[in-house]
């Protein structure tokens, strides 16, 4: 679209009261964090032994999968290219990138200096992930509330320092780490003491929490998820237990879009929980069925997500990342168009005209509210999120496909 459209469409807007200009510059400001295990499939670099567990698992097996940490940083060079705006990189603590092997009790900062120095070159944020999957203590699914002390202490020892090179990370690159604590704990089968496996959790998750760190460097979140394969009975780190955890441990609360029912409105979740929690993380999914982590499309859920963030004010409180791993496409295509459909639907939900749209509401006029919502759906919102890559220099429809099937072209051929 050439910029006489977007000037019609700025018009048009306008007519309703909004400034396309306005959403321009709010849209160039907020971050996505890009999780790096679409990249691999989930694999990571470490010399571990394990089964994946707790329902991670990348289905397909298209070509160009990265296969060390410098062509994994290629491939998200490629993609951020081909994102407006400025991001992040969401981290698992299993791409240590490093000729050692330490096992996860035993990872330091020092393993993962080449991210550090990545993203300061980039001009990007870090967020970080413990790995409590893919490993042979984590075989039995169980985790932090495993029965034997062993391989709980094993497992808070990892927790404790992912905190401490994610405090570390946000020191360097002046802009605090989100570290985000998910485990897969749970039971294939129906259990019989649901209680004693969750003060287990809660316990080892105090211990891993203990040591203070500055907030502007490291913030702590927790992770839910109702279920997954191998946890279909039961998940020690359900919805209710994070939630309660989140408010009465101060931390970040993470509402993974695929740790859901798939029947469930996550978007309504935000103005419950943003009531008990300061913080609120997102990990962005599109689940089908179960947690099976697809693309993210710009559907109802997604445009849903981004206009409660916009119309509840959540945005400053709200950190938003990414995830999803498909290996039947084109990895770093999947990068592009997932987050760049975050975007649109932020795009979207910040040129929509709140002031009418939640007074008809307050005038408990439903007959309006929904004339607006049906009418408002015709504006030209293309044309400004055309204006908004045009600006960042990044492509649009034809030459984007172009970019993408060429980049795909020239890592097709790894093993």
């Amino acid at each position: 679209m050439t910029t006489g459209s977007y000037e019609a469409a700025k018009s048009q807007f306008a007519d309703w009261g909004v400034d396309t200009e306005a959403t321009l510059a709010q849209l160039a400001t907020i971050p996505i964090s890009v999780h790096c295990w679409q990249g691999d499939d989930v694999v990571g670099f470490e010399k571990q032994t394990g089964t994946s567990g707790g329902g991670i698992q990348a289905t397909g097996n298209h070509p160009g999968r990265a296969r060390t940490p410098d062509e994994l940083r290629a491939d998200l060079d490629f993609a951020y290219a081909h994102i407006p705006g400025t991001h992040r990189l969401n981290l698992h603590a299993c791409y240590m990138d490093t000729e050692e092997t330490p096992d996860r009790d035993e990872i330091e900062y020092h393993h993962f200096t080449s991210w550090v120095d990545w993203a300061k070159d980039l001009g990007i944020g870090l967020d970080f992930n413990p790995t409590f999957f893919a490993h042979a203590k984590a075989d039995d699914n169980l985790t932090l509330s495993h029965p034997d002390q062993g391989i709980r202490d094993f497992w808070i020892e990892h927790g404790r320092r992912t905190r401490e090179i994610a405090a570390r990370m946000g020191e360097k690159l002046g802009s605090a780490a989100v570290n985000n604590i998910w485990v897969p704990d749970g039971y294939k089968d129906i259990p019989v003491d649901r209680l004693k496996e969750r003060l287990r959790l809660e316990a080892s998750l105090d211990a891993i929490l203990a040591t203070p760190f500055d907030k502007s460097q490291m913030l702590d979140a927790v992770e839910s998820k109702l279920f997954g394969i191998g946890v279909e009975a039961c998940t020690i780190g359900s919805h209710e237990f994070y939630l309660g955890y989140a408010i009465r441990k101060g931390t970040v609360l993470c509402l993974d879009m695929g740790h859901f029912h798939p029947t469930e409105n996550v978007a309504d979740k935000l103005s419950s929980v943003s009531l008990s929690v300061d913080e609120i993380l997102l990990h962005v999914s599109r689940p089908m069925r179960w947690d099976s982590d697809h693309v993210i499309l710009l559907n109802d859920d997604i445009l849903a997500m981004a206009q409660e963030l916009v119309f509840g004010d959540l945005l400053g409180r709200t950190h938003i990342g990414l995830d999803w791993f498909d290996a039947t496409i084109s990895r770093t295509a999947a990068w592009v168009i997932g987050t760049r459909n975050m975007q649109k639907a932020l795009c979207r939900a910040l040129l929509m005209p709140q002031q009418p749209l939640k007074a008809a509401e307050e005038a408990l006029d439903f007959t309006t509210r929904l004339l607006l919502t049906e009418e408002l759906k015709d504006l030209p919102f293309s044309a400004v999120w055309a204006e908004f890559c045009r600006r960042m220099d990044v492509p649009v429809g034809a030459a984007l496909i172009s970019d993408l099937n060429a980049y795909q072209a020239s890592v097709a051929s790894r093993g």
